[in-house]
């Protein structure tokens, strides 16, 4: 089986100059591959890592925690007490006041069977819309994995298509000179009548 892998090493008189070449490039993107992935994530960890805290800060300065009041019933659940109806949300009009004080109405996902005029907490941009919670540590971790998982896979990949690229230039190449060869040849071969 080794054999079979280290062909193109191997001096043989059907070996061509582009056997080698490709050889070698195919151990050079596998060393490239090798030592280009740990630096690759540990880069792009650090930077998603600066990113998704610089976002978290500037979430958390612009978003507040308040209390909104149901302005209509939330819909029941068809079957009340089951699994899906404990994670139901429902789009339901509500009434909560902005930083400066303004009372504005929007749309939350509330509970099934909430009646009007019980509340809910909400979080609120500075532009007085709502919005998600802030960023946690928990999830500016996940996203940075998340980047990092992606690179470890992009930065494999992208050695792959080099190769695939170079192998198939190479191979232009090889069916190019075994076309002129096989002209030069195919005279001597064919007989006039």
């Amino acid at each position: 089986m080794a054999g079979t892998l280290l062909w193109r090493w191997r001096r043989n008189p059907l070996r061509r100059r582009t056997d080698l070449v490709q050889a070698w490039i195919a151990v050079g993107l596998f060393l490239a591959v090798l030592t280009a992935t740990p630096a690759a994530g540990v880069l792009v960890g650090d930077a998603a890592r600066r990113h998704m805290e610089q976002t978290a800060r500037h979430q958390a300065d612009t978003r507040h925690r308040t209390t909104a009041v149901l302005v209509h019933d939330a819909p029941r659940h068809p079957e009340p007490g089951s699994v899906e109806a404990k994670k139901a949300l429902y789009p339901v009009a509500v009434r909560f006041a902005d930083r400066h004080g303004h009372t504005r109405t929007s749309e939350a996902d509330v509970e099934p069977a909430l009646t009007a005029g019980n509340t809910i907490p909400v979080w609120v941009s500075d532009e007085g819309e709502l919005t998600d919670a802030p960023l946690t540590q928990a999830e500016v971790r996940d996203h940075t994995r998340g980047y990092v998982v992606l690179t470890a896979i992009a930065v494999p990949l992208t050695g792959a298509a080099a190769y695939a690229c170079a192998h198939r230039r190479l191979e232009r190449h090889n069916l190019a000179q075994w076309g002129a060869a096989w002209a030069r040849t195919a005279s001597r071969w064919s007989t006039s009548p």
